[in-house]
């Protein structure tokens, strides 16, 4: 049985989101922007930025697998689902919901680069900037967290919690 305490409420999501949304159109006035989505923890995420960004965008969804242990990136990324479009002189935003050690975006900004993206960002919702074993620069951050295991709005626990609309954490 998890015992959850609140991190981040559903209000201070949707405020902080808008914020980002606004950010994001200043960032990209007049161009033409593509949304993708990490699947499956971003999608809450994305779905509720995008309805605060005010370019042309097209939503684009991605499955990717890291191998190793079950708690560490090993930085080996199997793409299980593809990009639907080529990206050829496109800007891309990454829409992520949690960044940790930082390999598994690294290596898709990479495969992103050679495809021939005209520029990438990357979005988090969540930023775990002390587990962070690989560089990668994150353009738009939601909130700084702690090393703590969260669940909700998009995150799981054995693929349940997603359907939170807050950002919890498990006390035991």
């Amino acid at each position: 049985m998890l015992n959850l305490d609140t991190l981040i409420s559903e209000e201070q999501l949707q405020a902080r989101i808008k914020e980002l949304g606004a950010q994001i159109s200043k960032d990209y006035a007049g161009k033409e922007i593509i949304v993708l989505c990490i699947l499956k923890g971003g999608v809450m995420f994305m779905t509720d930025l995008v309805k605060h960004i005010d370019v042309p965008l097209k939503m684009e969804f991605m499955v990717v697998s890291s191998y190793g242990d079950e708690y560490k990136s090993s930085g080996v990324v199997k793409v299980l689902k593809d990009l639907d479009e080529p990206i050829i002189g496109k800007n891309v935003l990454i829409v992520e919901d949690i960044i940790d050690s930082g390999r598994t975006l690294s290596c898709i900004q990479k495969m992103l680069q050679e495809r021939g993206a005209e520029s990438i960002k990357l979005c988090t919702l969540l930023d775990k900037k002390e587990e962070r074993v690989t560089e990668v620069r994150v353009d738009y951050v939601g909130f700084p967290i702690g090393n703590e295991f969260v669940i909700g709005y998009g995150l799981d626990y054995k693929q349940y919690y997603r359907n939170l609309p807050y950002i919890a954490v498990n006390r035991g």
